[in-house]
């Protein structure tokens, strides 16, 4: 395995679970009712939220791998359209699963000496590339830890 299926596999455990953390999103995501997802905790950003955000960032490094080109901002991953109901939950982590898919069959394929080559900023593919799994974990922990909040809180 080189270093590029590597990182598409971890990114893959990282979402499907079988990870170093013990806890993927799905399994930490599965239960989470479309209220839950959107409410607020003094002032931290709803699941609902961190889920756009990662999406967002999976998106643009997925069409980057594409196209060759980076697109998009951090102001703008959290600029989402509500959720409202129930099927409007179900549709925003289908294509978060559906983003992650992607990026990861595009991350496995992504050549090996392209790691190493410059990035538009941060430094090197690879840097970049393992930051946004490491961003993806900190978003993790953050919703694992909002789930039980609001349950507790109930």
């Amino acid at each position: 395995m080189n270093h590029s299926e590597a990182l598409a596999k971890q990114y893959h455990d990282l979402i499907e679970g079988g990870n170093i953390a013990g806890v993927g999103f799905k399994e930490v995501l599965h239960d989470v009712t479309w209220q839950e997802a959107t409410t607020q905790i003094g002032d931290c950003n709803t699941i609902n939220t961190l889920v756009y955000h990662v999406q967002y960032y999976v998106k643009m490094v997925t069409k980057m791998l594409e196209e060759g080109h980076l697109e998009g901002n951090d102001a703008a991953s959290f600029v989402h359209e509500p959720v409202t109901s129930k099927e409007a939950w179900e549709t925003l982590l289908e294509n978060t699963w559906h983003e992650a898919k992607t990026f990861t069959k595009l991350l496995a394929q992504l050549p090996e000496k392209r790691l190493s080559e410059p990035f538009k900023v941060y430094g090197t593919y690879y840097r970049n590339l393992h930051g946004l799994i490491e961003h993806t974990y900190y978003h993790l922990g953050q919703m694992r830890l909002l789930k039980k909040l609001i349950r507790a809180n109930g």
